[in-house]
């Protein structure tokens, strides 16, 4: 495995195809290995992973747990060692932003709604650290996960809208044995609250198995059983069209659940389509 930190590194290194990425911000975990190896199928036996770990600053919003989030080089490195990632880019944040930054990438319908009206300016970090990412390394497809349902459904209008010729693989959300999403975050909660927190998949679960086709009485019901866990504080509880994102009065085949709620400090997000 090659371990690159600069963009020229990375640019002069040389290709097989195709190359395959997967964008992550480490703190690597058994969903991420799931993503290396949906990448290393499509990759092939020719082909290539390429791995990027990067704590983005741009989308974190002021107060946020940028600073704190995990950093852990050594074990991130070993992890996509032992999975059989080919390329591991891992750049600095003076890197990839220069200090006088004046261009930004921001897609302005999808991200409007949801994590973005309660994150304000996240998915503009998202879109454009992306973008310069698939700039830099030139992948032919990239790996994303479900868990994220939005992010997915952003990066999707940017890349269908700007033109890049990258395939975008989407991979069912990992769980834990409890059905709590993998997400690097949960090692944030106490045990009192990672306790409470499977209560989110009950939900969905509840939800799936109600029959309900009232979107606003499946946001009730799910609001319900969420607040059975008495350290869970909601953020949001939505149903809206896989497409448009738009919220939708009856379920249908193109509907999804998703839902934020924190345990103490710790925002956890979750989703489930409901046809």
């Amino acid at each position: 495995m090659k371990i690159l930190t600069t963009i020229a590194g990375v640019r002069v290194e040389p290709q097989r195809n195709p190359r395959v990425l997967v964008p992550t911000m480490g703190a690597l975990h058994k969903a991420h290995g799931e993503l290396i190896r949906v990448a290393r199928e499509a990759a092939g036996k020719d082909g290539e992973v390429a791995v990027s770990i990067f704590v983005n600053p741009l989308q974190f919003e002021p107060g946020s747990d940028y600073e704190r989030y995990p950093r852990p080089e050594k074990a991130d490195e070993e992890f996509c060692r032992s999975a059989g990632v080919d390329l591991l880019f891992r750049p600095s944040a003076d890197e990839v932003y220069r200090t006088n930054r004046s261009t930004f990438v921001e897609e302005t319908s999808l991200s409007s709604t949801l994590e973005g009206k309660s994150r304000p300016g996240h998915f503009r970090g998202v879109c454009t650290v992306v973008a310069k990412l698939f700039n830099i390394v030139a992948p032919d497809a990239a790996v994303f996960g479900e868990k994220d349902f939005q992010q997915l459904a952003v990066i999707r209008r940017m890349v269908r809208d700007l033109n890049f010729k990258i395939d975008i693989i989407a991979v069912p959300t990992v769980r834990e044995e409890d059905g709590l999403a993998c997400s690097s975050r949960n090692q944030y909660l106490n045990t009192d609250e990672r306790n409470q927190a499977p209560v989110l998949h009950k939900a969905l679960q509840a939800v799936a198995n109600s029959g309900k086709k009232s979107a606003r009485e499946i946001v009730e019901f799910a609001r319900e059983v969420i607040n059975e866990a008495p350290l869970a504080r909601i953020d949001y509880v939505e149903v809206v069209d896989t497409e448009t994102l738009k919220s939708v009065e009856i379920i249908g085949a193109n509907s999804v659940l998703l839902l934020a709620v924190f345990f103490g400090k710790t925002r956890l997000i979750d989703n489930m389509r409901l046809a």
